[in-house]
């Protein structure tokens, strides 16, 4: 098995690697496909355009045949003569022709499809170097294309035998028929040869073309570090990703932290989770989620909270509801207005206690309305 650094290809192609070897004219052919499609091709016109051919070989034979001594020695009078003979010959070939260039496109492209790379074409140091065409002389895919040649001369010869043995009265009777009944046989004859011929070798395409399919993948495969390599190309290298992911998460805490000190009123459940709120009494909106955090980011929010003397509350279940249910900017849910509305209230008459316009706040329930699909 091929080897690349050391490592078994034994991975399939990538959608990638098959692009790229397509750019480079590398696709699955058989060339006894196309070989097999443009003789039955070929073999189809004979049938379509034999009587037509026939009757112009007729025609040719008979012109050609029947000379006046005079016109032998007459350049002009034979080049007329020829001329006017061939005429009824080139449609008939004409149409075969066509049809034969047709099929010989077509079943080249059958397999694989049409593709136009100058990569195939473009001179290589290693194709003209003798080591390396002996090399391939002596490889397998040489050995196998050489089975193949044999097994297409045994065929070609095990029908000409076989026609000869079923066929060779008929053969010799030729020459004992008329010229246009002779012409005519033969023609119809060769179609059935040719049409068995290839009837033959859809045997041979039956075996390459899946052979070729394999063949081809085969070349393409690659090594679990190919596929790594690609595999971090495409969706860029897992650990700068990572750092990135961690640069624009520390980027995103900073700007978050810089806005704990607008927050009203910061609600903890009290030691995992911290939210940070903050309410526009000259809008209509909704309190929104200014920060929030678990573990050490709640700490922190609790520690500039501090800082600043924003009021710390505990309410483990309202906590959580805003902390699962909300991002950042978010305004909190509308189930979770009563509850929220009791925590700004309960501030508010703090804040008034404080300045000591007013009397002491009630303590908060220990357990808030929270709706059941808000509870985690």
């Amino acid at each position: 098995m091929a080897e690349k650094d050391g490592q078994e290809q034994t991975e399939d192609a990538t959608e990638k690697k098959l692009t790229q070897a397509r750019e480079k004219g590398q696709v699955v052919r058989s060339k006894e496909l196309a070989t097999t499609f443009v003789l039955t091709a070929t073999g189809i016109a004979f049938l379509a355009f034999g009587d037509a051919l026939a009757r112009a070989l007729v025609m040719n034979m008979t012109s050609l045949f029947q000379l006046e001594r005079e016109d032998i020695f007459r350049p002009d009078a034979l080049l007329e003569i020829v001329s006017v003979s061939i005429k009824p010959l080139f449609w008939p070939l004409f149409g075969i022709m066509i049809v034969g260039f047709f099929a010989g496109i077509i079943g080249n492209i059958i397999m694989g499809g049409m593709v136009f790379s100058g990569e195939s074409i473009r001179p290589k140091a290693s194709k003209m170097s003798p080591k390396a065409g002996l090399k391939r002389m002596m490889g397998s895919q040489a050995m196998v294309e050489l089975v193949k040649s044999i097994a297409k001369v045994a065929v070609v010869v095990t029908i000409a035998l076989l026609v000869l043995k079923t066929q060779f009265l008929q053969i010799m009777e030729f020459s004992l028929q008329p010229l246009h009944i002779s012409i005519i046989q033969s023609l119809n004859f060769l179609t059935d040869v040719f049409i068995w011929l290839c009837a033959s070798l859809i045997i041979i395409v039956a075996i390459d073309v899946p052979y070729q399919y394999w063949k081809h993948a085969k070349e393409l495969r690659m090594t679990k570090q190919e596929v790594k390599d690609e595999m971090k190309d495409v969706n860029g290298n897992p650990q700068l990703k990572s750092k990135i992911r961690q640069m624009q998460m520390e980027i995103s805490q900073r700007r978050m932290m810089s806005d704990v000190p607008d927050a009203d009123v910061i609600i903890t459940n009290p030691t995992h989770y911290s939210v940070a709120l903050k309410y526009e009494k000259s809008g209509n909106a909704a309190p929104k989620v200014v920060a929030k955090g678990v573990d050490q980011v709640a700490f922190r929010i609790r520690e500039m909270a501090k800082e600043h003397k924003i009021p710390i509350l505990e309410s483990a279940a309202l906590t959580r509801a805003i902390y699962h249910s909300t991002e950042i900017d978010d305004t909190i849910p509308e189930g979770l207005f009563i509850a929220v509305a009791q925590i700004l209230a309960y501030v508010y008459q703090l804040e008034q206690f404080k300045q000591r316009k007013g009397n002491r706040p009630k303590p908060l329930p220990k357990a808030m309305d929270i709706p059941d699909d808000l509870k985690y």
